[in-house]
């Protein structure tokens, strides 16, 4: 059997099938799959964001709680968390590479290409599309985008505080129509990889994109469609650009900006299913769809993500399968986490895989099991200096609990009652104590020391080789 992963990042779960959130969201190709796949209605992260998730979808070896202290040269930013997969633990293309089978990696997610990282550990072909966010790929004066820029940030321009901007500017200056976009150019690479490589599996095929991450920058007509004006396009962070505090139809473009891009890769993923149906290998390839987090779109009042906001709208991951084997239109609401990933292909292909930490999911698709967990526990890096820090969610049917880890937090422990308080937005901890304590042992139980807690990384958040060169550059 083959098998076909497609990556998204940044792009939230309520935005794909019946009853999305985001119900005005032009999302056709992946509504459509959804209706024909089992939908994995509780997944979340368990540690978090992009790198993270990464690790652990390769290895099904969780990657919190932050426990390698890794060399990191040349690697920025060094977050918690953001270093390479342990030389032990062996990668879902090593093992699949053993076995004969043809590994791919096609990806423009390139946090996962950085010095010192081995992402590609396995794969047999790799394709590595450059330019995303602060990549360090093109480079240039910086007067040669100065116009763009003015697009994207209020005048007077701060040179300084918009390197990364610059930065990506710079690398998308090739850009003439919608097939030069980031996003275009990975899945067309996917679809001429699988014209040529078709008929020569059994193959493990890996797409990784890095849209809709920010920034958000689609075609105009993609963002016009939810929102059209003739202001700035603030394509993110909006607090980084914005200069002050947005007007409400700046927010709303903002909005309509990811949307659009949002659409652009549902676009793209629709392609690349048109040519798998094309081919005649549908019946004999899994094709697995996922994320791994979400973004808030003015939830709790902003935008963005981070570990102070661990909230669905942040931590819950899109996955959902389609299977030669397996049924479709079927929802599995058990608690399912992104290490559940790597056993669970294994073991439809019949291959042990003892060693994870995570679990094989198909005996929920059975029947065979309910659940395979009471409760997720998420852990979300922090952007540290020294001790490793971030914070820590535990989640049931009935409470979500959020706690420091690696810091004390003067502003305490938060709990929401998922019952009476769906959108989580009352922190109920001092009227509930023992359910507090209950879940920071919980918490405790998986870093394996008292919270705070110390981790042996030691985090630099550097700047990257570009920001250092334009920095100087804009003196």
């Amino acid at each position: 059997m083959n098998i076909i992963c497609i990556c998204m990042d940044t792009f939230r779960a309520d935005l794909i099938g019946e009853g999305k959130k985001y119900s005005h969201a032009h999302t056709p190709n992946l509504d459509a799959f959804s209706r024909d796949s089992i939908r994995f209605t509780r997944a979340f992260g368990e540690g978090q964001p992009t790198l993270q998730v990464r690790r652990a979808l390769f290895t099904g070896m969780r990657s919190f709680p932050w426990r390698y202290n890794f060399d990191r040269r040349g690697h920025w930013h060094h977050a918690p968390g953001w270093h390479k997969i342990p030389p032990e633990q062996d990668t879902i293309a090593e093992v699949l590479l053993e076995r004969g089978y043809l590994t791919a990696l096609i990806a423009d997610t390139y946090h996962m290409f950085k010095p010192t990282m081995n992402f590609a550990r396995g794969f047999a072909h790799l394709d590595f599309i450059r330019g995303q966010e602060s990549d360090n790929w093109k480079t240039g004066d910086p007067g040669q985008i100065e116009a763009q820029l003015k697009r994207h940030v209020r005048s007077p321009v701060d040179w300084h505080r918009h390197v990364g901007l610059v930065n990506y500017l710079l690398n998308q200056r090739h850009r003439r129509t919608k097939e030069d976009y980031s996003c275009a150019r990975v899945f067309n690479a996917a679809d001429a990889w699988l014209d040529d490589n078709h008929m020569a599996g059994p193959f493990f095929l890996w797409i990784d994109s890095f849209d809709p991450h920010e920034p958000w920058d689609p075609p105009k007509e993609y963002a016009d469609r939810y929102f059209e004006y003739g202001g700035l396009d603030f394509i993110g962070p909006p607090a980084a650009y914005a200069n002050g505090d947005p007007t409400e139809e700046e927010l709303r473009r903002i909005e309509a900006l990811y949307l659009g891009e949002v659409t652009l890769v549902d676009e793209y993923i629709g392609r690349l299913l048109n040519k798998l149906e094309s081919l005649p290998i549908r019946d004999e390839t899994m094709v697995i769809i996922l994320s791994d987090h979400g973004t808030q779109l003015l939830d709790h009042g902003r935008f963005g993500k981070g570990p102070d906001q661990l909230h669905p709208f942040n931590t819950q991951l899109n996955l959902m399968m389609r299977a030669p084997d397996a049924p479709g239109n079927m929802d599995i609401d058990a608690f399912v986490q992104n290490h559940d990933l790597m056993p669970t292909i294994l073991g439809r292909l019949q291959i042990p895989c003892g060693w994870t930490d995570g679990e094989d999911l198909w005996p929920l698709i059975t029947g065979d099991k309910i659940s395979i967990r009471d409760r997720i526990v998420t852990g979300w890096a922090g952007f540290s200096t020294g001790n490793a820090g971030g914070r820590a969610s535990v989640r049931d049917d009935r409470w979500n609990f959020c706690t420091a880890v690696g810091y004390e937090d003067e502003d305490g422990d938060e709990l929401f009652d998922l019952t009476n308080d769906p959108e989580e937005e009352i922190n109920v901890a001092q009227a509930h104590p023992e359910i507090v304590a209950a879940y920071r042992t919980e918490v405790e139980a998986v870093i394996g020391q008292p919270l705070p807690g110390r981790m042996i990384e030691v985090c630099d958040p550097a700047p990257g080789p570009m920001t250092v060169w334009l920095s100087k550059k804009l003196k």
